[in-house]
């Protein structure tokens, strides 16, 4: 693949989406079963690829970019792709990149009704497998739920490792919430917490641009950040 190509691939990674910030007990399983998937070589026969499939704002994305981050501190080469920015490239984009140790792919489901891409990402798949390399993929369905065309790349899906990413309680949430600000370097006491989630988004996602909107105005206006302070600071969002 040409360096060029390549460049047009990078994603600049979150670099808080780690495991470690994967708070919660709901989908611990699923995440250590991953996380053993990552860290243990391949055999001859064994698995290569893992799907993770959940409903949108699980955290699905989270998990892959943690995926990236532990490959990248084992001193694995990888790669996150996603689907929805892939619909717009050439498929030769692909090329070469079986020589990584480890590809992401998120939201497989968006690539309904582009065979040409569903046969690339199969065509890439084989490849991967035949190089002993692992591929990561999400969807929001179970694989034989997806409204994918190729039945080949609904059979190599199959094939490997299946997890389902569940929604995480509002507690779960609240600790999330807590576990970032902290490794921003500044406290969310639990009433704070609690009041975002109870007032203002339930989505994971949503709640992180929260706590980065509230960071930045909190250093800004030198604050801390209390309930008075996020009624004031998001006021223009949408709750």
């Amino acid at each position: 693949m040409k360096q060029d190509d390549q460049l047009a691939l990078s994603v600049q990674l979150p670099d808080d989406e780690t495991f470690d910030s994967f708070i919660g007990s709901t989908n611990v399983g699923s995440v250590e079963l991953l996380q053993r998937f990552i860290g243990n070589p391949i055999k001859q026969n064994n698995l290569s690829s893992f799907y993770l499939f959940g409903i949108e704002g699980v955290g699905k994305s989270h998990l892959i970019h943690a995926v990236s981050n532990l490959a990248d501190s084992n001193g694995l080469s990888s790669l996150c792709l996603s689907a929805a920015e892939l619909r717009s490239l050439p498929v030769n984009m692909l090329e070469g990149l079986e020589s990584l140790d480890i590809i992401c792919l998120d939201d497989v489901h968006l690539l309904s009704g582009d065979i040409v891409w569903q046969q690339a990402i199969f065509d890439l798949f084989n490849r991967l497998k035949e190089q002993g390399k692992k591929i990561v993929i999400t969807g929001n369905q179970a694989v034989n739920e997806l409204t994918l065309e190729l039945p080949d790349l609904i059979s190599r899906l199959s094939w490997g490792l299946i997890a389902q990413i569940k929604p995480i309680t509002d507690e779960e949430k609240m600790e999330a919430i807590q576990y970032r600000a902290q490794q921003r370097g500044f406290v969310i006491q639990d009433e704070v917490a609690k009041y975002l989630v109870n007032h203002y988004s339930r989505d994971m996602q949503a709640l992180i641009d929260y706590l980065d909107t509230l960071d930045k105005r909190s250093i800004r206006e030198q604050r801390k950040i209390t309930i008075p302070f996020i009624k004031q600071a998001l006021s223009s969002n949408n709750h």
